[in-house]
C-alpha cells in the first residue's frame, strides 16, 4: 500500500479513486487518491475539507477530511490517535474522510468512487491561510525595529517573530486567528516588550499599510510540491513587491492576490503576556 495521491495541491475539487478501508465504527473512509484537503493533527491551523464521496447513486457526505494512518496489519488510526511519527516503520499515511451517518454498501473496499469537495469552504479557507502567511510576514515587518539581538529572519529577511513566538494558529473562513507569547524568554533573546505596547496602534497601522500594498500588487500565490503524495514535502510560494516568498506549508492558498479586496488585521493587548492577531480577508466581488 502506498500514501494517498493528493490533487489539492493544485486546486482540485474532483477526483476518482479507489476505495482501500472503510471504517463503519469511525465513520471513516480511505481512497488510493483524494482532492480533500486533511486538517493535519500535528498543527492543526487549517480545518480539513468536506464534501462527499459517491459510487453511482449511492452517496455520503463528508464532514470533514482528516490525517490516518493505516498499520502493516491493517488497523486504522486517525489524527491525534496516530501512536507513531510521519514516516514511522510499519504504517502508511493516509487522507481519511469522516463520514455522515451510515456508509453506503456500495462505498466498499475496491469500489471506484467519485469525491467532491465544498468549492465555497474550500475558497474561503484558501483565502484565509494566505492572508494568514501574509499578515505574519508583514508582523514580523512592523516589529523589526523593537529587536535587539539577533534571532535569525524570516523569508523577507525581517527578525523573525512570527517563528519565534507564535504559540497557536487557527485558521477559519476568511480569517485567521494566531496568539504569540510575549513571555520572559522573548524579552531575553532581545525584544522590546514594553515599545511593543506602548506602540500598539502605530504597530497595527504599519501592517495594515503593508497588506494593502501587497494585495494592490495582484502578486501570484502558488503551492509547491515535491511529489503527488500526502507525504511529500509542500511549500506556499507568492510573489510579493519586495520578491518572492516562500516556505514550507501543507495548506491550500489563493491562485493570486488579487482574489482579496482587503486583508486587515487588529492587535490585542490585553494581556500583557498574549499578543492576539486576528486577521480578517475581504474577498474580491
Amino acid at each position: 500500500m502506498q500514501s494517498t495521491r493528493v490533487s489539492f495541491p493544485d486546486g482540485s475539487l474532483t477526483g476518482e479513486g479507489e476505495v482501500v478501508l472503510v471504517d463503519q465504527a469511525a465513520s471513516v473512509v480511505v481512497v488510493d487518491a483524494t482532492p480533500f484537503h486533511p486538517v493535519d493533527h500535528t498543527w492543526p491551523d487549517q480545518p480539513g475539507d468536506s464534501g462527499s464521496i459517491s459510487a453511482g447513486d449511492a452517496q455520503v457526505r463528508v464532514t470533514e477530511a482528516v490525517m490516518a494512518a493505516i498499520s502493516d496489519e491493517g488497523a486504522l488510526a486517525v489524527g491525534a490517535d496516530i501512536p507513531v511519527k510521519r514516516g514511522g516503520e510499519g504504517w502508511t499515511w493516509m487522507v481519511g474522510h469522516r463520514t455522515e451517518g451510515a456508509i453506503p454498501a456500495e462505498i466498499a473496499v475496491g469500489a471506484r468512487v467519485a469525491l467532491t469537495v465544498d468549492a465555497d469552504l474550500r475558497a474561503s479557507l484558501s483565502r484565509g491561510h494566505t492572508a494568514c502567511h501574509l499578515a505574519s510576514l508583514a508582523l514580523d515587518a512592523a516589529l523589526a525595529d523593537l529587536w535587539r539581538k539577533d534571532i535569525g529572519t524570516d523569508p523577507l529577511g525581517n527578525p523573525d517573530f512570527e517563528g519565534r513566538a507564535n504559540q497557536s494558529s487557527r485558521i477559519h473562513a476568511d480569517g485567521s486567528v494566531d496568539e504569540y507569547r510575549l513571555g520572559k524568554s522573548l524579552r531575553k533573546a532581545g525584544f522590546d516588550s514594553e515599545g511593543f505596547a506602548d506602540s500598539l496602534a502605530e504597530r497595527e497601522a504599519r501592517i495594515n499599510a503593508v497588506l494593502a500594498e501587497w494585495v494592490a500588487s495582484q502578486g501570484d500565490s502558488r503551492i509547491h510540491v515535491e511529489g503527488p503524495r500526502i507525504t511529500d514535502r509542500r511549500s506556499w510560494r507568492c510573489t510579493l513587491p519586495d520578491g518572492e516568498v516562500a516556505f514550507p506549508c501543507g495548506g491550500t492558498h489563493v491562485r493570486s492576490l488579487g482574489e482579496f479586496a482587503s486583508i486587515t488585521v487588529s492587535l490585542d493587548l490585553t494581556d500583557p503576556q498574549l499578543l492576539v492577531m486576528t486577521t480578517t480577508a475581504v474577498p474580491a466581488s
